[in-house]
């Protein structure tokens, strides 16, 4: 048994340090919101922005980590194909928004138009004002449907984006994550700059504010994200007092089919373990 288990399987709190038991604590937390999401009927949209490697994907694995797949989505859309190239830029947006009892987290969204878009020339100045005058129309039609909106801006130093992109190259576990457009938008840091100041003099409004999340510390980032998270959403423990589980059904006469009938995966773990001990 791994030693920062206990008996029962789960987590062995007494090991973990206090910024993991606390992280621990709002994960417990997260499963609740989402209960309370299933059994209201909410929509919960969660925006993840920012710097290129600073961390909105961690703390998005951090907030799904422990919950339902059927309930919390994540969005991570692809560039347009053609045809998309030809709607309306909100639409392919608007299909994955969350029905009621629904939390979808977007790993970017519709502000690439302000960003990457607008930074690299994919969009032209016409389409990227057009953007910004109906962007927060649209995100207030979100709201006044009842739509839960929050838009978190995640923010990291040029020299810590610099050592993250280091550790990725030479990770190749990691590696996947740097495109040439990430790899492209460190010499591009300034025009980013600019384009996230314009982009928040005009979506950063009363209704949908941006809430920065200072991101030079990942662990630090993803407890002040979470903690945040729960306390714009007026969720409450709607679960059960008390489970217990039920007699397992009597077997009836059943007999399992021999071993040798079946088809079963190599055990090359066990061979491992023995060899390195």
């Amino acid at each position: 048994m791994p030693k920062d288990k206990t008996k029962d399987g789960s987590k062995d709190r007494s090991k973990m340090s206090a910024a993991e038991q606390e992280l621990y604590r709002l994960q417990v937390e997260l499963v609740k919101m989402q209960q309370w999401v299933t059994e209201t009927g909410a929509r919960v949209a969660v925006i993840f922005e920012g710097r290129d490697a600073a961390g909105k994907g961690g703390t998005i694995a951090r907030i799904t980590e422990h919950l339902n797949p059927r309930v919390v989505r994540i969005a991570a859309l692809p560039k347009p194909s053609d045809r998309e190239q030809t709607e309306w830029y909100f639409q392919r947006y608007i299909k994955e928004l969350p029905a009621g009892g629904e939390i979808v987290l977007f790993d970017r969204s519709w502000y690439n138009r302000a960003g990457v878009e607008q930074v690299f020339g994919f969009c032209t100045p016409q389409q990227h004002k057009l953007f910004l005058r109906q962007c927060p129309l649209f995100e207030r039609m979100l709201i006044d449907d009842g739509i839960i909106l929050i838009k978190y801006w995640f923010s990291v130093s040029d020299e810590e984006q610099e050592r993250r992109f280091e550790s990725r190259l030479n990770d190749p576990l990691k590696r996947w994550k740097l495109s040439p457009v990430d790899l492209a938008s460190r010499s591009h840091w300034v025009d980013y700059s600019r384009a996230k100041d314009t982009m928040f003099v005009h979506t950063d409004t009363q209704e949908s504010p941006w809430w920065v999340v200072e991101a030079e510390d990942k662990q630090r980032a993803r407890i002040n994200c979470i903690s945040h998270l729960l306390s714009l959403i007026p969720y409450h423990d709607v679960f059960e007092p008390s489970v217990s589980l039920p007699s397992r059904q009597k077997d009836g006469g059943y007999v399992r089919p021999d071993a040798s009938t079946q088809h079963y995966v190599p055990d090359v773990a066990a061979q491992f373990l023995q060899t390195n001990k």
